[in-house]
């Protein structure tokens, strides 16, 4: 199993950390480095600043949000960032939400998987370097009747294949992403339920493509803390306000697919009641609603043996890339969560 690193968000409170940890886990052998994209910053220009500065590490995009981009600009935008890196870029795609597809961007969040598909297909055709033309429901390439042409992508990236990625958390999502994808970005992983939730699902995509799992990168993030075992209820606590945000507000009291996860894990009643108080405007009684379990199961606390005890926990329920999302109070905090990560990881003999 390997190791990747999620910077989250520029512009979330640790900027001029983020570099640093990077060039870290560049310097201790992690496979991949993440950035995401909401409504603030946006991803591509993270990556391209981090890949200048670091040497070994992919640098993926987690996620570009469908929405955002046209299929071919999202091409574009890969496989410049793969040349730039020489060869080191990850394509990782999503919906986003209803409220940022439609209060930001503008487009209408319907037929979620049926856009995805359409866009992965646009992608692929102009990442590898084929005259674009295209007929879907979604998009239509050249527009008809007007003075428009077939084009074809006039940069080479540095590899004939760049590997794309989705982030997916609903089983029809997941069935879909295992269809068409090279890897699943997952988030709110339980070890204990990643079977039900997410392989499964994965699994029956693969077969209806006529693939197995073999060479598909499940690839979940996951929050890390560490510290003494004693002490894994307090380190709980510094996540409260993340899990209420995703389970309580992220997307619609209808529409919440975090709220959704943690109810196929098995707290219906729990995730009902966070969503309440969140959207009522109580964050800190939503907050304070989370069962510790919940939050025990989709992180990783405590002592380096701990940690790697359920690394080895996820990498039997069939994760192969590992993402850390370090918490830490300062720059040398997140460092030493980044070494620890290396060190769990050994000691589970996963290395």
């Amino acid at each position: 199993m390997r190791l990747g690193i999620n910077l989250g968000y520029w512009g979330a409170g640790m900027d001029s950390d983020n570099l640093a940890v990077a060039q870290e886990a560049d310097r201790l052998g992690y496979s991949v480095c993440w950035a995401a994209e909401a409504y603030g910053s946006d991803a591509a220009t993270v990556l391209s600043w981090v890949a200048a500065q670091t040497e070994r590490i992919d640098i993926g995009s987690a996620i570009f949000q469908i929405p955002a981009r046209t299929p071919a600009m999202t091409a574009m935008t890969a496989a410049t960032l793969d040349s730039l890196s020489g060869g080191r870029f990850r394509l990782g795609l999503g919906v986003s939400g209803p409220q940022v597809s439609e209060g930001w961007y503008g487009v209408k969040f319907d037929k979620p998987l049926a856009r995805t598909r359409e866009y992965v297909d646009i992608v692929r055709k102009a990442m590898s370097r084929e005259r674009l033309s295209y007929e879907g429901e979604h998009w239509t390439l050249p527009l008809p009747g007007g003075p428009g042409k077939p084009l074809k992508l006039t940069v080479h990236p540095q590899r004939e294949y760049i590997p794309l990625y989705i982030a997916a958390i609903g089983p029809k999502n997941l069935q879909q992403t295992g269809e068409i994808g090279d890897g699943a970005l997952l988030i709110f992983p339980s070890a204990d339920h990643l079977e039900e939730t997410a392989i499964t699902h994965l699994r029956a995509g693969r077969e209806k493509a006529g693939k197995t799992l073999d060479g598909f990168d499940v690839c979940p993030t996951l929050p890390l803390a560490v510290g003494a075992d004693k002490d894994v209820s307090a380190l709980a606590d510094m996540f409260r306000p993340y899990t209420a945000l995703y389970v309580g507000g992220m997307g619609s009291p209808k529409q919440n697919f975090y709220n959704q996860l943690a109810q196929r894990m098995g707290y219906g009643k729990e995730a009902a009641e966070i969503q309440k108080k969140y959207l009522a405007g109580d964050k800190e009684g939503a907050a304070a609603a989370i069962p510790e379990r919940l939050i025990d199961q989709t992180t990783l606390l405590g002592s380096v043996e701990r940690i790697a005890d359920r690394m080895q926990a996820y990498a039997a329920a069939g994760v192969t890339t590992l993402t850390l999302a370090p918490a830490g109070f300062s720059l040398e905090d997140r460092l030493a969560s980044l070494r620890a990560g290396t060190e769990a990881l050994e000691r589970a003999g996963l290395a």
